[in-house]
């Protein structure tokens, strides 16, 4: 869209924000036959006075604006509105939910039409016409395309690099093959000290939700039951 690309630095970035933000869940409508996400404005309210945007905003130069009120943020949200990134539409009646030849069943939607007059009320609900930064995308891509080719001239490599490489993939495998060894010794003491009274746990945080470095801390520990509620 001609409003999308005339958008100032400062709009993007609160918009690439908002579009990448997991804070707003989007569904799917139905608009002029098409299917185009859409969200509800109390969550991109509340992304805006979230700490992640403040954080985006002081690094930003020059820096965006930080809303300290609900008014604040729907302000700098309608100042978004006339670059069409995404537009206010009104729900109507639910679209879909049939079933297939095959059982499945489809998708329930709303219809979805364009207000004619577009102001940010949280409220509101609006839908995307703006798919978000293509950057991190074309990175990939890119990186995916270059570990194809580097994999398909593996033969012509240097004979150090190669030999590189095969040290490398050695040494990978080996710490797995650690990995699954030290699994299966902490199974074995834990078994066999449940056996004849507590439980002894190796490294009782190998599997835990931590760190890498706090999954070995501490050393052991008893498999003690939880208290009783």
């Amino acid at each position: 869209m001609e409003q999308q690309a005339n958008a100032p630095p400062e709009a993007r970035a609160i918009v690439n924000f908002l579009r990448s933000s997991s804070q707003i869940p989007l569904r799917n409508g139905i608009l002029g036959g098409t299917r185009y996400p859409y969200f509800h404005g109390t969550r991109a309210v509340a992304a805006l006075l979230s700490p992640a945007y403040a954080k985006l905003a002081a690094k930003n130069k020059p820096p965006l604006p930080v809303p300290k009120t609900q008014e604040e943020a729907e302000q700098i949200l309608h100042g978004t509105l006339p670059f069409a990134f995404f537009l206010r539409v009104e729900r109507g009646n639910q679209v879909g939910g049939t079933k297939k030849p095959d059982g499945a069943t489809t998708e329930r939607m709303r219809e979805l039409k364009i207000v004619q007059q577009q102001m940010f009320k949280k409220e509101m609900h609006f839908a995307w016409f703006y798919e978000g930064s293509q950057l991190r995308l074309q990175l990939m891509g890119l990186g995916m395309v270059a570990l194809l080719l580097a994999g398909v001239m593996f033969p012509l490599w240097p004979p150090m690099m190669r030999l590189g490489v095969w040290y490398l993939s050695i040494g990978l495998l080996g710490l797995i093959g650690a990995f699954f060894i030290l699994a299966i010794i902490r199974l074995i003491l834990w078994a066999g000290s449940a056996i004849i009274g507590k439980g002894f746990w190796l490294f009782p945080n190998l599997f835990a939700d931590v760190g890498f470095v706090d999954s070995f801390i501490p050393l052991w520990e008893w498999d003690l039951p939880p208290p009783p509620k």
